[in-house]
């Protein structure tokens, strides 16, 4: 199994449509929305919350749940589930924006991370989002903008070859995967675990990436991104 993911959101609709954007880059991570009161107004349900909880747990096999908010009184509904739950210490709750935190989350949950370096994988990517780091996983987080580890420039370019080019799933495959990894990381200059940087640059079929990493897991990051454009990020269809 993988690990869960709860989105709790004041609005059921926006809740259902996280988790099938998430679902798109993830079909195997079993994604729960809660979202809305129990009379599908807007605001939040504790009673939403905690069965959603206890699905995702239930369907987890012990990996774990990681949830993702949209505004505070969600984040504090979420706080009061997790006091409710008889295994707290299965279930994470990550600081991030909704839906880069979520895809990011989805991706690495998708590649088998432990709960904790998907949650990291949600943060990670609304630290770059808000522009206060770059790529640097290290399994607690990220470090601060402009840290860049010391060892030598690992590099690679590789020529994309699937149809679509750079949009939004391969985007969060590369982020995701990057995210957990104690490695600098940039794709054509951008921040390599920006979902929305990479998005951003727009290469086509047949376009390069130049991936450049410094840190402990540098050559593993260039290879990650070297892997996912050699298999068309699984957009190619056997022949």
């Amino acid at each position: 199994m993988t690990v869960s993911l709860v989105v709790v959101s004041h609005s059921s609709k926006i809740a259902s449509g996280a988790v099938d954007l998430a679902a798109q880059m993830a079909p195997n991570v079993v994604l729960a929305a809660a979202g809305g009161t129990d009379d599908e107004r807007i605001g939040t349900s504790l009673e939403k919350v905690m069965a959603a909880l206890d699905e995702a747990l239930a369907r987890s096999a012990g990996d774990g749940v990681v949830v993702l908010t949209d505004l505070g009184s969600a984040v504090m509904t979420a706080e009061s589930a997790l006091e409710f739950s008889s295994t707290p210490e299965q279930i994470l709750l990550a600081d991030a924006p909704l839906i880069e935190g979520l895809v990011a989350a989805a991706v690495a949950a998708e590649s088998g991370e432990p709960r904790d370096a998907v949650k990291a994988a949600a943060e990670a990517a609304g630290a770059a989002w808000a522009g206060t780091a770059v790529g640097v996983g290290n399994g607690d987080g990220v470090t601060g903008a402009g840290t860049v580890p010391e060892g030598p420039l690992e590099t690679g370019e590789f020529e994309l070859i699937n149809p679509m080019g750079m949009h939004a799933r391969p985007a969060a495959k590369i982020a995701g995967g990057l995210s957990s990894l104690d490695a600098y990381v940039t794709v054509n200059g951008v921040d390599g675990t920006s979902i929305m940087a990479l998005m951003a640059l727009a290469v086509r079929q047949g376009g390069t990436l130049r991936v450049e990493a410094r840190g402990a897991d540098a050559e593993r990051a260039v290879r990650y991104v070297g892997g996912l454009v050699a298999r068309g990020f699984g957009e190619i269809q056997a022949q």
